[in-house]
């Protein structure tokens, strides 16, 4: 089936592409949500009519994912997580825990667009990176410390120095 694109698609293509994609696909998701049309003659004509008003619409998207993502990047998130025996983690950060902090801070953003490679499940301090757009990627850093503020012992110290005096330092 071959449709033209009416806005950037991650993973497929560009705004006005002329792409072949399965029946399936562009006739359940990409046609309905708006994304694309059918690839004739007359829709071509339309598209061209209609080409100015969607790119603006797209750079005005592109601008208000900038604008977040600047947000995101004077942003600093600390969350304090309960830990057991060797510093772990009773469970994980989740991407909803982390979107409910970026609300707290005056930054809406959905938790599905939340990229975590991996679950958090140490303390530390991490860069969490946001999909806000096709071209747009966001990144916010994220401090998990124990409660009351406690930061994280230097593991690393402890490591290089042998162990037992950083051991007494943190007792």
């Amino acid at each position: 089936m071959q449709l033209i694109l009416r806005a950037d698609v991650e993973n497929l293509g560009h705004l006005g592409e002329v792409v072949t994609v399965k029946p399936g696909y562009g006739r359940n998701y990409l046609v309905p949500q708006g994304l694309a049309m059918a690839a004739t003659q007359a829709n071509l004509k339309v598209f061209e009519q209609e080409r100015k008003k969607l790119q603006a619409r797209m750079d005005s998207t592109r601008a208000a994912a900038q604008e977040v993502a600047d947000k995101l990047a004077a942003l600093s998130l600390r969350i304090e997580v309960r830990v057991g025996e060797n510093d772990k983690l009773y469970g994980s950060v989740t991407t909803a825990q982390i979107a409910d902090l970026m609300a707290a801070s005056g930054v809406e953003v959905d938790r599905k667009k939340i990229v975590l490679d991996e679950p958090i499940r140490a303390l530390g301090d991490y860069e969490v990176e946001v999909k806000l757009h096709a071209d747009v990627r966001g990144k916010v850093s994220l401090a998990v410390v124990r409660p009351g503020g406690q930061e994280e012992p230097k593991a690393p110290e402890v490591a290089e120095d042998s162990g037992t005096p950083a051991e007494e330092a943190a007792s």
